[in-house]
């Protein structure tokens, strides 16, 4: 690259955007960081920015920003507050690209203001995709900007695709770990807890993309934001049970031959490729040893016990506003969860209420996902209340 990327890291705090520091730290001539912001958590946004000194800060939470400002102001970095500030920054010229790691629904618009302002984005927040991708996608290539893939499982799709772009795509073949209750019967999971759920095998993540991994809600995410970053049809996505997470994701191509992208879990590799692409850049992350992996094994999801990845499929298939209705109730859904206002078997169950009660909008504009997404959170809350 012939000069560093300048990065803004939307949800600094998080999994992802604490991994994409170590990243950037671990590679001072290539990239160096503009922008952190984070929702609540002010004392590692405060420690982040005092180590990696960026032109500004946005605490979402507005009755952080004094704090946040006393610690930081004396360091000359401008400190803003609230979500539209988040929505601001990411326009400023001295942006090269972002990095979209903040949870949920509040990442689209900072999203979209990042690509009307012509950034690439790093996209780690897979809602993005799911609630608004063919806004999103269509935005994108009216403003000529790309959009590099962070899951892991996107990231290896991609990686597989390089030097491939002319070549059609027969299939895709996401893989699953299956998460913590891989196996388990619907009994079992009527009494499992939010500490057992929160338990995820191979990844170490935050805590509500680990509880979509156990609903395999995760994955359905990952199915429709699949269709809008490499152009797919909801057939052409295939999800297999992967217990060891080694096969990130595979593709078939038109002659049968399938490419799959392989390696340790390890966030650090697909933030790091997309950062720096078209380059790869050296790491010291540890080495995959296929000796210590004799065994590789796949699965089928069971779709009737763990119903949100059929009931993703079918938001898909659906169109519309129907992947930002169950992304909306899932993220209410989980909330509850978490706080142990509902079961976990309740979680589809609110989902799937809220996909029969919400207004569908088969053409839907900004702000058609804007009213759905708050008439479906309105709904779910309402459901979760009948669970108590």
């Amino acid at each position: 690259m012939s000069k560093k990327r300048h990065i803004a890291i939307l949800g600094s705090t998080g999994s992802i955007g604490t991994q994409a520091i170590d990243v950037i730290k671990a590679h001072p001539d290539e990239f160096e960081v503009e922008v952190l912001t984070a929702n609540s958590n002010a004392d590692l946004l405060i420690e982040q920015a005092g180590d990696v000194r960026p032109n500004v800060v946005v605490i979402c939470n507005e009755d952080l920003y004094d704090r946040v400002f006393a610690a930081l102001d004396p360091l000359g970095i401008k400190v803003y507050a609230g979500i539209k500030a988040v929505a601001s920054v990411v326009q400023m010229d001295s942006v090269d690209m972002v990095l979209t790691a903040m949870v949920g629904y509040a990442g689209l618009l900072p999203t979209i203001k990042a690509i009307e302002a012509g950034k690439h984005i790093a996209l780690a927040n897979k809602e993005t995709l799911v609630v608004a991708g063919e806004l999103i996608t269509r935005l994108a290539q009216e403003k000529g900007v790309n959009i590099y893939p962070v899951d892991s499982e996107h990231s290896a799709i991609f990686q597989c695709l390089v030097g491939e772009f002319h070549n059609p795509i027969e299939k895709i073949i996401l893989t699953a770990s299956g998460g913590p209750f891989r196996g388990q019967t619907r009994e079992f999971l009527q009494t499992v807890t939010k500490a057992q759920a929160l338990k995820h095998p191979n990844w170490s993540m935050g805590a509500k993309i680990t509880i979509d991994s156990a609903t395999l809600m995760n994955k359905g995410l990952e199915v429709i934001e699949a269709k809008w970053l490499f152009g797919l049809e909801p057939a052409q996505i295939e999800v297999v049970v992967h217990p060891q997470s080694i096969i990130h994701s595979m593709v078939q191509f038109e002659d049968g031959s399938i490419k799959a992208q392989m390696g340790l879990p390890d966030m650090r590799l697909p933030i790091q490729f997309a950062l720096g692409y078209p380059s790869r850049l050296k790491s010291d992350f540890p080495r995959f040893n296929f000796i210590d992996y004799p065994k590789l094994t796949f699965e089928q999801p069971d779709l009737q016990t763990f119903r949100n990845l059929q009931l993703a499929y079918d938001a898909l298939a659906k169109g519309g506003n129907m992947p930002c209705i169950i992304n909306a109730a899932n993220e209410i859904a989980v909330d509850a969860f978490l706080h142990d206002t509902i079961g976990f078997l309740e979680i589809s169950d609110i989902i799937e209420e809220c996909t029969q009660k919400i207004v569908y909008i088969g053409r839907p504009g900004y702000e058609d996902y804007v009213e759905t997404d708050k008439e479906t959170r309105r709904v779910a809350k309402e459901k979760v209340k009948s669970f108590v």
